[in-house]
C-alpha cells in the first residue's frame, strides 16, 4: 500500500521502528520504505542552517504579516483621538473633541474579539486544511476588511460611525488572528534547530515597527492636511480613513508571494505517518469486518483460507486525537503553561498601556485638547507615542532575538515574568509617591516595564507554543494559547480600563498595577510547566513516539 493524500511532516524515530516491527530490507512494507525516505528527508532539514531564497522570501512574508497586523491593531489608538474632534467637536464642556467612553471602549475591543476567534478558527483550520491555504485566507480577510473600515459610516437610525467600524473591526481581527498561529508553525516548521527560536522571534518582533508605523502615518497624513484642518476640523474626516486605509498596502504588496507559499515538507510528512498510522487500522478493520460476514455464511470454510501464523506479530499503529493526546496530563500542563502564561502577560501588556498618557505628559508631548490647534495636538500625541515605543519596548524585542539561542526561552520568560512582578509592584504600593516626588523616576520603572515585557514573556509567549506541540496539532494548540492571550487583552481594555478613573482620574491606577503584578506572579509560576526547546528538533521536543499507541 502506498500513500495517496500526504499533506503533513514528521520522521520515524528508532523506537518506533522497532515498535512497528518493520520487515528486512527484501521484505520491508512499501509504506515503510516511503517514510524512511521521509526521514532522511527531514534529518536533511534539520541540518540545514543556511538561509535560501525561499526561506527568506518566507520570513519577509511572515514579518510584514507582523508589523502590518501591529499597524492595523494600534493604529485604532490614534483614530480613536481623531474621531473625537471629527464627531464631537461641537460637544460641550469636558466632552468636547473626546470620544465617549463606551464608544471608545467598543472600537478599541473590537480587534481584539476578532483575533479570539481568529485564532481559534484559523489555528484549527491549519491543521486541517494547509498553513498556507489557511495563511493566504487570513490576508485576504484582512485585505478586504481594512478597506472596508476605512469607508465606515453611519448606515441608518440607530448604527452610528462607531457600530460600523466595530463590526469591520471584529472581521479584521479574524483576519489577524490567524497569523498568529500559522506564522508560528510555518517559520518553526521551515527554520533549522540553531535558529528557530531566532527566525520566530524576529518574526514577531516586527511588531514593534508596526507600534511606531502606526504614529509616523499619523503625522504625515495629518501634516498633509494641516492647514485645511486648522480651517475646518471635519478634514480629519479624511485623515483618520487614510491612516486605516494605509493598513492594507503591505498586505496587498506581499499577497502573491502568501498565495505562492507551499507547506513545509515537516507538515507533509507528518501528515503521511498519520495517515500510514490511521490507513493500517482500516485495513485491521475491514478484515475483521469481512471475517466477521463469512463466519456468518454457511461456505465461510470455502471462501477463506486458513491464515499462515505470521513470523513476527506487527503492531497497529494508530494516531492520537487532539482530545486523547492532551488528555494526559504530561501535555496538556504544557497546553495550560503556554494559554495561563500568555493570558496573564496581556492583561499586564495592555493594561500597562493605560499609562502611557502620563508618560506622554511627563515628556511635555500631551498637548491641550481643549485649546490646541486639533493638528498641533495630534502630532504631538504621535510624536509622544513613538517616543515610548522607542523607549523600551522595540529595544526589547531585538534584545529577545538576538539572545533566545543562547539563554533559551524558558529563562527569557521565567527573568521576564520575575523582573516584572517586581516593577509592577513598586510602582503599585509607591505609585503617587514616586510621580510626586520623580517623574523622571516613573518613566525609567516604566520603560524599564516596556523592556522586559519584550525582552521576556511577550516574545516567548509567541515562540514557545510554535516549537511544543506535535506538528498535527501545533497550529491548533498556538492558536489555543493565542486566543488565551487575546482574552487577557479584552479583560484588561475592557475591564480594567473602566477601572482606572475610580475615584478621580487615574486614582485607581496604583491598584491596577498591584493587580498586573500578581498576574506576573503566576505566569511565573506556570513557566515551570513549559518544557526548554532550545537546541531540540521539533520531534524531540515533542517526543513524538507518544502521538501513537
Amino acid at each position: 500500500m502506498s500513500f495517496h493524500n500526504s499533506n503533513s511532516a514528521a520522521d520515524i524515530t528508532e523506537m518506533e521502528k522497532a515498535r512497528f516491527q518493520i520487515a528486512p530490507p527484501a521484505e520491508i512494507d512499501e509504506r515503510d520504505r516511503d517514510l524512511l525516505e521521509r526521514q532522511r528527508e527531514l534529518e536533511e532539514l534539520d541540518s540545514n542552517t543556511k538561509l535560501n531564497w525561499e526561506m527568506i522570501k518566507k520570513l519577509t512574508v511572515c514579518g510584514v504579516a507582523f508589523l502590518n497586523d501591529a499597524y492595523d491593531m494600534f493604529a485604532i489608538n490614534i483614530v480613536a483621538m481623531i474621531l473625537g474632534f471629527v464627531y464631537y467637536h461641537d460637544a460641550e464642556g469636558s466632552a468636547a473633541n473626546a470620544v465617549p467612553k463606551k464608544w471608545d471602549t467598543l472600537i478599541k475591543i473590537a480587534v481584539q474579539v476578532g483575533c479570539l476567534l481568529g485564532q481559534l478558527v484559523m489555528g484549527r483550520l491549519g491543521d486541517k486544511i494547509g498553513r498556507t491555504t489557511v495563511y493566504s485566507a487570513s490576508l485576504m480577510i484582512a485585505i478586504i476588511t481594512t478597506v472596508a473600515s476605512a469607508f465606515s459610516n453611519s448606515m441608518v437610525k440607530g448604527i452610528n460611525v462607531f457600530v460600523v467600524l466595530f463590526i469591520w473591526r471584529v472581521l479584521l481581527g479574524f483576519g489577524i488572528g490567524g497569523d498568529y498561529p500559522l506564522t508560528a508553525t510555518i517559520v518553526s516548521e521551515y527554520a533549522s534547530v540553531h535558529n528557530r527560536g531566532k527566525m520566530i522571534s524576529a518574526v514577531f518582533s516586527c511588531q514593534g515597527f508596526g507600534n511606531v508605523l502606526a504614529p509616523i502615518v499619523g503625522i504625515i497624513v495629518t501634516a498633509c492636511f494641516k492647514n485645511s484642518i486648522d480651517r475646518d476640523v471635519l478634514y480629519l474626516d479624511y485623515v483618520w480613513r487614510i491612516i486605516i486605509g494605509i493598513g492594507c498596502i503591505p498586505g496587498v504588496a506581499t499577497l502573491y508571494w502568501r498565495l505562492t507559499m507551499e507547506d513545509s515538507k515537516r507538515f507533509q510528512l507528518e501528515t503521511a505517518k498519520a495517515a500510514a498510522a490511521n490507513a493500517d487500522e482500516d485495513v485491521l478493520r475491514q478484515k475483521l469486518l469481512a471475517k466477521q460476514q463469512f463466519t456468518e455464511s454457511s461456505d465461510y470454510e470455502s471462501h477463506v483460507e486458513t491464515p499462515q501464523p505470521a513470523t513476527a506479530p506487527v503492531q497497529i499503529r494508530r494516531a492520537k486525537t487532539f482530545t486523547q493526546y492532551f488528555s494526559e496530563w504530561s501535555h496538556l500542563k504544557v497546553l495550560l503553561g503556554t494559554s495561563i502564561a500568555w493570558f496573564a502577560l496581556d492583561v499586564a501588556f495592555y493594561g500597562i498601556n493605560l499609562n502611557s498618557s502620563i508618560v506622554i505628559d511627563a515628556i511635555g508631548f500631551a498637548g491641550d485638547i481643549h485649546n490646541d490647534k486639533p493638528s498641533k495636538f495630534i502630532i504631538r500625541n504621535c510624536l509622544g507615542n513613538i517616543i515610548i515605543n522607542l523607549l523600551g519596548s522595540v529595544p526589547g524585542y531585538w534584545i529577545s532575538v538576538f539572545t533566545i539561542e543562547r539563554l533559551g526561552r524558558k529563562k527569557i520568560q521565567l527573568m521576564g515574568f520575575a523582573m516584572l512582578t517586581i516593577l509592577y509592584i513598586v510602582l503599585g504600593f509607591a505609585y503617587h509617591q514616586i510621580l510626586d516626588k520623580s517623574v523622571p523616576g516613573f518613566i525609567v520603572l516604566f520603560t524599564l516595564a516596556q523592556l522586559f515585557q519584550n525582552f521576556g514573556p511577550n516574545v516567548t509567549t509567541f515562540v514557545i507554543p510554535g516549537e511544543v506541540f506535535p506538528t498535527r496539532f501545533r497550529s491548533t494548540a498556538h492558536g489555543i494559547a493565542a486566543a488565551s492571550g487575546k482574552l487577557g487583552a479584552i479583560v484588561a481594555q475592557g475591564g480594567f480600563m473602566q477601572l482606572k478613573d475610580r475615584g478621580g482620574k487615574n486614582e485607581f491606577i496604583n491598584h491596577l498595577l498591584q493587580i498586573f503584578a500578581l498576574f506576573m506572579l503566576i505566569g511565573f509560576f506556570v513557566t515551570f510547566w513549559i518544557p526548554e526547546s532550545k537546541g531540540k528538533t521539533l520531534e524531540e521536543i515533542c517526543d513524538e513516539s507518544e502521538e501513537y499507541y
